[in-house]
């Protein structure tokens, strides 16, 4: 260490770079939306320093070291590529001796500046003082980006201290706050478009508030509400109607009996949650049989580029799950087909339940080939679901119902009560033909219906 120098001390600090990380194989840069921290604050090993978006999933990027943030190289709504230094942190404990210089240089160089700089400095002063900011306090803790909502908002300090947060020790969230508005009652206005950067494929693109354009423009009246789409809003309508320019949808219907299925959990769910800890529900058991059908139609676990078919080696089934805000997210079972069943629930509980905290890690919504999504869930007995890009299939499982069915018996034809299903398959016309597609859900129904009543798991 060298001696001080005119008030300023020079420290031999140990510098480590805290990069973007690897987010999954598909994704090659991200949006930083938010900084948790800010320059000259300590951080902690594994502590969130900001907020990233990806046009898959929003995540944190936690510190791997303690020590205390003395740069930031990048700012909100900034594409970063992986890899990329974002900030750099001190390690060395000693370096908060320096942090006090800055602010005395800028006190110095406002009080010998000109009299129109010291007027403009005043003048933001006193905006920022009748702002009344939001901020922290000893019991809640609130990062920028909620910070930047509730003041464009017109949120007060005490709607936000009263609200709920869902947060880790109850902090309020984006989603927590977003909640909130969407539940306010309050007059809106129109807002002006704005432009926002977002990547989307891989690239860097300008997504308008207008994005979503319709044949005629729509008039509304004071009377109305008109509410800002969210940012995942606006990548979700984008990637779907991405997907059906690009994808000649096809639909295929087919009705599965799942009475032995039904009947079978019935007997066993108690034993497996004491024994195993974990809920079994229907979803494990449909995954298996769309797995296995995959691996018997292997020409629908594929991907098209340009003019060429790629055939997936692993089996990768994704699930539509549905967030806190209404939004779905699909994480990822890899290699579904290699999974007995105790391993199949235990992988869908748990990405269920970390898709309604809104704790999904990017790898984890990675890399699928093909996707299931259960209607039923809402009620709908069936539906046409949209493909999940650059899958060429999906899956739509309808409700569980009872109802009269015809039962063929060696002795005859007669009328029974079963439980029975429609399945809806979704299928890229361009490189999957009907037969295929058909044969596809065939199978699944044929896997269901041939469940084995005495299987012991």
């Amino acid at each position: 260490m060298q001696k001080p120098n005119e008030g300023v001390f020079f420290i031999d600090m140990a510098k480590f770079e805290l990069k973007l990380p690897k987010m999954g194989e598909s994704v090659a840069e991200a949006t930083i939306t938010a900084w948790l921290k800010e320059v000259g604050d300590t951080i902690e090993a594994d502590e969130a320093v900001l907020e990233i978006a990806t046009d898959k999933v929003d995540s944190e990027v936690p510190s791997e070291v303690d020590g205390i943030l003395t740069e930031i190289l990048f700012q909100v709504d900034d594409v970063v590529k992986v890899g990329q230094t974002i900030a750099v942190i001190d390690t060395d404990a000693e370096v908060d001796q320096s942090h006090d210089v800055p602010k005395q240089e800028t006190v110095a160089a406002v009080e010998n500046a000109p009299v129109e700089v010291k007027k403009v400095e005043e003048t933001i002063a006193v905006a920022q003082e009748a702002a009344t900011p939001i901020a922290s306090n000893g019991e809640r803790f609130y990062s920028p980006l909620v910070k930047n909502i509730a003041k464009k908002e017109g949120i007060s300090q005490s709607e936000l201290d009263a609200l709920q947060g869902t947060g880790k020790e109850g902090r309020v969230t984006k989603n927590d706050i977003l909640s909130y508005l969407g539940s306010r009652v309050q007059q809106t206005v129109a807002p002006t478009p704005q432009k926002e950067t977002i990547p989307s494929n891989g690239m860097a693109v300008n997504v308008a508030a207008s994005a979503i354009k319709s044949a005629q423009p729509v008039v509304s009246t004071g009377e109305d509400e008109i509410i800002e789409m969210t940012r995942m809003g606006k990548l979700i309508a984008k990637h779907m109607v991405d997907s059906v320019q690009t994808s000649a949808h096809v639909q295929s219907f087919i009705e599965a009996d799942v009475t032995k299925i039904w009947n079978w959990r019935t007997r066993v769910k108690d034993d497996f949650k004491k024994r195993e800890g974990e809920n079994l529900t229907f979803t494990p058991i449909f995954m298996e049989a769309v797995a296995k059908a995959l691996r018997d139609f292997p020409m629908l676990n594929i991907s098209v580029q340009d003019d060429k078919i790629i055939v997936k080696k692993n089996i990768n089934i994704g699930m539509a799950a549905a967030l806190a805000d209404g939004n779905l997210i699909v994480p990822v079972i890899k290699n579904a087909d290699q999974l007995n069943l105790i391993g199949m629930t235990k992988q869908v509980n748990d990405l269920a339940a970390r898709a309604r905290e809104n704790k999904l890690k990017p790898d984890d919504i990675q890399d699928g080939t093909y996707t299931v999504t259960n209607v039923g869930t809402f009620g709908s007995i069936m539906g046409t679901p949209i493909i999940n890009q650059p899958q060429v299939g999906i899956l739509a499982l309808g409700a569980i119902r009872k109802v009269p069915a015809v039962i063929e018996t060696s002795e005859g034809d007669f009328i029974g009560i079963r439980y029975k299903m429609f399945m809806s398959h979704s299928y890229d016309h361009r490189v999957v033909n009907g037969a295929l597609g058909g044969q596809f859900v065939k199978a699944v129904k044929d896997y269901l219906e041939d469940w084995d009543p005495n299987r012991e798991i």
